[in-house]
């Protein structure tokens, strides 16, 4: 089974099992041509009670017109079950926004069961870096660069993105994804998930290989990744949906309104 029927199958059974609110709200920013600018990388949907999905927005120029074409009644008053149950689909506004919707449920149920989610480890400290380490990032963690070269650790960076090679000549940057094979700690972006690439990543690691998965659209459950052999996922959910959807609008920092959450597979006791 693929990983995004693994996420539906996990909706279906949260959707059986908790009664699941309607969409109240959705947040779609502006489109730009040749990609989204930071302030305008994700839309958002809202539930009754409070809970917010999010999701980026990664689509191609051809896509503008059918994406500006969206309206709130197309979302407002239906479940979030039925976008939910689209991602996987080849139409990647449907993949955006099941991608939400998955979030969604996910952060309401846990809002409403009192799921204990922790803030307090770092995901990214888990990785431990350390001399004679190599560590494999899949996605460009600009910011990290200089802590694993203080560790004295090797690195190799896969993008899919040929430019930053160009940008960046000075990184270890490949398109060579066989290059994990080698690594015995990754660091994964969560927009493997959304661009279909994550099953093909966690080919090519090691067995043995600590595996992390991070990002702001990591909102979810993460039994279906753990069950791949994932070691830990971090993310973020919504605290304050209304405060969040506000700050979307405005283009600010999400700040308190979000929450840094770390689920670690040897301590995970899933939710169905």
């Amino acid at each position: 089974m693929s990983l995004k029927n693994e996420f539906k199958k996990l909706i279906t059974e949260l959707a059986t099992k908790f009664t699941l609110p309607p969409i109240v709200d959705i947040f779609l920013p502006p489109f730009h041509i040749g990609g989204q600018p930071k302030d305008a990388q994700f839309m958002a949907i809202g539930l009754e009670g409070g809970a917010v999905g999010v999701s980026y927005v990664l689509l191609p120029d051809k896509k503008m017109e059918e994406y500006t074409a969206l309206q709130s009644p197309d979302f407002v008053g239906k479940s979030p079950r039925r976008f939910a149950l689209e991602f996987g689909h080849d139409d990647p506004i449907k993949e955006m926004i099941g991608l939400a919707a998955i979030n969604a449920v996910c952060q309401h149920v846990m809002r409403n069961t009192d799921f204990a989610v922790d803030s307090a480890t770092d995901s990214l400290g888990l990785l431990a870096v350390s001399e004679g380490d190599r560590v494999g990032m899949v996605g460009l963690f600009y910011g990290l660069i200089k802590t694993i070269k203080e560790a004295k650790a090797e690195l190799v960076v896969i993008e899919k993105n040929e430019q930053l090679i160009q940008k960046y000549p000075d990184l270890p940057i490949t398109m060579d994804a066989t290059q994990l094979g080698k690594c015995n700690k990754v660091l994964c972006t969560s927009t493997t998930i959304m661009n279909n690439s994550l099953d093909e990543i966690l080919a090519q690691c090691s067995p043995d290989a600590f595996v992390s998965i991070i990002g702001p659209t990591a909102g979810y459950f993460p039994d279906p990744l753990f069950a791949r052999g994932v070691d830990v996922v971090g993310g973020r959910i919504v605290k304050n949906g209304e405060l969040f959807l506000q700050q979307l609008t405005e283009k600010k920092r999400w700040g308190d309104a979000t929450q840094r959450t770390c689920f670690q597979k040897e301590t995970n006791t899933g939710i169905i």
